[in-house]
């Protein structure tokens, strides 16, 4: 791979070129686009950690993306300067590489259902219980799509099909900004549970594969085989990775010392473990308070971690344009260890909290009656037209026209519309919604 084709600046979906005259940059539109979506701004309903929460200090899915976003224009800025003086790349600049990046970070979450992970988890199950589903006919390649459902295929979509449909290609971003998008670029069918990070995951449904294939070429991705839907990553995805790894890693464990389930002792030592810098324990002994001080061994951590990032990155980036690079760069960073010690830490306190845990079950209930209900109603209507159920009829009714099934849609795509309208919702609609169609809430509000 060669930084000039990986930094492309063809919009996907763009037919013609446009005549549009700006001061912003290709890339500087592309952030400008994310930001004034409807899908980011329904960020600020969805979840990080703690599902409807009632504190206004915890991370909704909008704070985590803009602070990811904020790490990775950071970053993006100092290895821009190293790259551009390594290359000589036609038409860009060191700001160019930020922008890119703080894009790919500000829409990492973008296509993430209500519920978090937990959402996701709760969409495969209902997919493989419904006794509706069981009778229909899917291909095998469509049921793996459903089976190992994923946030991160939902955002492809959205940004390259759903947002601004007047267009052929959604949003019509750059192929560079898609690109450092997509953290998995294969299809469900090549998930392995390897070593390879690349893999573990899937980006992109059926119905997007040809459109992804079209921008892997674009920017020039390795692949696999002439005939497989998979490629290798682009290198600035592994930085939006990373970004997105600090924040979880670091900032939801500060979220849960806010919420008293980690200790301030417990909280100060493990980020002392990662900074291992005296002068700054010893200025953090002189604020006035413990959140104060937690916010500031916080901050120092998040600066360790983005220079030993960025070192990683540049002593591995011939690696990296080769697709040979298999791990996560935060995995082989020296505060690796220290990391570690916090996540495991987090996942014993913070995400088995009771309150986390019965939201997610919750939502598993949620999601299986939304779904079971309007894609049972879409499929009587698809195969009865006009003798549908009354039932049914008036299900579909609340279904926003642009989700429903068009005549000679397969079973695979009404789902997918369904998931379109389901995915869109934040938690609180997707709460109320499910209350009022069981007859739980019937009021106007």
């Amino acid at each position: 791979m060669n930084w000039k084709q990986l930094l492309s600046k063809k919009r996907i979906g763009e037919n013609k070129k446009s005549d549009y005259q700006s001061d912003r940059t290709a890339f500087q539109r592309d952030y400008d686009r994310i930001i004034f979506s409807t899908a980011f701004r329904r960020l600020q309903d969805k979840t990080q950690v703690f599902p409807l929460s009632k504190s206004d200090y915890v991370r909704t899915r909008l704070t985590h993306s803009l602070e990811v976003s904020c790490i990775a224009r950071n970053l993006g800025m100092k290895l821009g300067i190293e790259i551009c003086s390594r290359h000589n790349i036609p038409d860009i600049q060191p700001g160019d590489i930020s922008t890119i990046l703080a894009t790919a970070a500000l829409a990492h979450d973008i296509g993430n259902p209500p519920f978090g992970h937990s959402g996701e988890n709760a969409i495969r199950h209902w997919f493989t219980e419904s006794p509706l589903v069981k009778k229909l006919k899917f291909s095998k390649k469509e049921r793996l799509d459903i089976e190992n459902y994923e946030g991160n295929a939902q955002g492809f979509r959205l940004l390259t099909v759903l947002q601004m449909p007047e267009n052929s290609g959604g949003m019509q971003l750059t192929s560079a900004a898609i690109a450092s998008f997509v953290k998995y670029p294969v299809e469900a069918c090549l998930i392995k549970s390897s070593t390879n990070v690349s893999r573990k995951k899937f980006n992109f449904f059926q119905t997007e594969k040809e459109m992804f294939k079209a921008n892997a070429e674009e920017v020039g991705l390795i692949r696999e085989e002439k005939t497989s839907y998979g490629w290798s990553r682009h290198p600035l995805s592994f930085l939006v990775e990373a970004c997105d790894d600090i924040c979880y890693r670091l900032i939801d464990f500060e979220d849960g010392f806010k919420l008293g389930l980690v200790s301030f002792k417990e909280i100060e030592e493990l980020f002392y473990s990662i900074i291992e810098d005296e002068t700054v324990f010893n200025k953090s002994k002189k604020l006035n308070d413990e959140q104060s001080v937690v916010e500031y061994l916080r901050a120092k951590s998040i600066q360790k971690m983005v220079e030993e990032i960025s070192e990683l990155f540049l002593d591995s980036e011939s690696s990296i344009l080769n697709g040979k690079m298999t791990k996560t760069l935060i995995s082989s960073i020296p505060s690796a260890k220290a990391l570690k010690a916090l996540k495991d830490r987090a996942i014993e306190s913070v995400y088995c909290d009771r309150r986390v845990l019965e939201i997610e079950a919750a939502g598993f209930e949620v999601a299986n009656g939304i779904l079971e209900l309007f894609y049972g109603s879409a499929i009587d209507s698809m195969n009865n037209k006009l003798k549908a159920t009354a039932h049914s009829k008036k299900i579909m009714q609340l279904l926003p026209k642009q989700f429903h099934p068009a005549i000679g849609d397969s079973n695979y795509l009404s789902l997918l519309k369904v998931l379109d309208f389901f995915s869109g919702m934040t938690d609180s609609y997707a709460v109320a919604l499910y209350k009022k169609i069981k007859g739980i809430s019937i009021s106007g509000e």
